[in-house]
C-alpha cells in the first residue's frame, strides 16, 4: 500500500514537548463510490487542535481515540474519484471543515442543520486530518473552491471562516448596529470582516496590540484594549462608544465572556463561539445568550461565495508540514498573527 506523510498524535502531551511526530502512515484510498480522494494543497491551524493535543478537552471527548492526525480547516486537489461522484472532477480544488458527515436522516439534517447531528463526523478527530498529504471524503461534504482562490487563502475559511460567519449571522447583524469582536485572531478577524459586510458599526477588543492591529487592517471603526480589570473596561468603552448591541465571543475565557455580556445594552445579544461556562447572568435585563457551532454546508458555500464577492481579507502566514509542533506553539505564546496554514 502507498505511504503518506503525517503529523501524528500518539499521546496528549504539553505542545512544548513534541507531541505531534512526523510518520510514514497508510495513504488513504477511496472505500465508498462516492467519496474523493484529495491531494491536501493546505491545512490551517486552529487553537481547538491545541486543546485537543494538550489534553484541555478530553472532558469533551476531545479527541476520541488515539492515534489521530489533527487538522480540519483542509484544501485540496482532487486526484481521483469514485464511480458515484458527480459533483468533482480529477484536477478540481475542494475544501473540507470540521463537518466530515452527518446521519443525513435526523431531524437536524433534514432541516439542514447537518452540523448539530448528534451523529455528526468531525475531521481530524480520527487518522482523516489535514496534517497529512492526502484525505478522503464524501463528495457532500466537500465544497467546490474556485479557480480565483489560493489554496492557503481558502483553507482558514473553512473552519475560522464559517466560524466568524456563524457567529456574526447568529448576533442578528443590521444596518448601523454596534457590535463588538472580542479576540481578534484567527476568527475573529474575519468575524470583523463578515459584520462590516452586514453594515454594523464594529469595534474589535483584544489584550495585544498586535491584535487590535489586525482588527484595523481588516476595517474595524474602533479597537479597544482588553482589560482584565473589567470596571475600566467597561468605562473605556462606555466613553469612546457606550453600550452595544451584541458581542461575539471568541476568547475562551470567563473572565471575558462576563465582560462582553456586561458590555452589551438591555435586550442585546450575546454570541458565544468558544467553549466556557456564563459566570453570570441578570435575567432582568432581557440579553439573549446564544452559543454558536461551525456551519452546514450551505453556510460553507456561502462563506466561499462571499468571501469572493468580497475579497474577503484573510491574514495568514504558511508553515513547513513538519514545523506543526512550533507554530501551535507559537499560537500557545499569541505570536502567529491571525491564521498559521500548514503546506504539505
Amino acid at each position: 500500500m502507498s505511504k503518506m506523510r503525517a503529523m501524528l498524535l500518539e499521546s496528549l502531551a504539553p505542545i512544548e514537548t513534541n507531541p505531534l511526530k512526523l510518520r510514514e502512515i497508510d495513504r488513504h484510498q477511496i472505500k465508498r463510490p462516492n467519496e474523493i480522494l484529495m491531494k491536501i494543497d493546505a491545512c490551517g491551524v486552529c487553537r481547538s487542535q491545541l486543546h485537543g493535543i494538550e489534553g484541555d478537552w478530553k472532558k469533551y471527548g476531545i479527541p476520541p481515540a488515539l492515534p489521530t492526525v489533527p487538522g480540519h480547516e483542509i484544501v485540496g486537489t482532487v486526484i481521483e474519484t469514485g464511480p458515484k461522484v458527480t459533483k468533482f472532477k480529477v484536477g478540481q480544488r475542494a475544501g473540507i471543515s470540521p463537518l466530515y458527515g452527518s446521519c443525513r436522516e435526523c431531524d437536524y439534517c433534514r432541516v439542514g442543520k447537518e452540523h448539530l447531528c448528534d451523529l455528526a463526523e468531525v475531521t481530524g478527530e480520527s487518522l482523516l486530518g489535514g496534517y497529512a498529504e492526502y484525505i478522503t471524503i464524501t463528495e457532500d461534504f466537500a465544497t467546490i473552491v474556485p479557480d480565483s482562490m489560493e489554496s492557503a487563502y481558502a483553507a482558514p475559511l473553512f473552519c475560522a471562516g464559517v466560524t466568524a460567519y456563524k457567529a456574526v449571522m447568529a448576533s442578528e447583524p443590521e444596518r448601523g448596529k454596534k457590535t463588538g469582536i472580542f479576540g481578534v485572531g484567527g476568527v475573529g478577524h474575519m468575524a470583523v470582516e463578515f459584520a462590516k459586510i452586514n453594515g454594523c458599526r464594529v469595534i474589535g477588543f483584544a489584550r495585544s496590540k498586535s491584535h487590535l492591529d489586525v482588527a484595523k487592517k481588516v476595517g474595524a471603526d474602533n479597537v479597544i484594549e482588553y482589560s482584565s480589570n473589567q470596571g475600566e473596561f467597561l468605562s473605556s468603552l462606555k466613553k469612546e462608544e457606550g453600550l452595544l448591541d451584541s458581542a461575539i465571543v471568541f476568547a475562551p475565557s470567563e473572565s471575558v465572556t462576563d465582560a462582553a455580556i456586561n458590555s452589551v445594552k438591555k435586550g442585546g445579544t450575546i454570541v458565544l463561539a468558544t467553549f466556557g461556562n456564563i459566570p453570570s447572568f441578570d435575567v432582568t435585563q432581557e440579553k439573549t445568550v446564544r452559543g454558536t457551532l461551525i456551519g452546514s454546508r450551505k453556510d460553507m458555500a456561502d462563506v466561499v461565495r462571499i468571501a469572493a464577492e468580497n475579497d474577503l481579507k484573510v491574514i495568514y502566514k504558511t508553515f513547513p508540514l513538519e514545523q506543526a509542533n512550533q507554530v501551535l506553539m507559537q499560537l500557545k505564546q499569541s505570536k502567529i498573527e491571525a491564521r498559521a496554514v500548514l503546506i504539505p
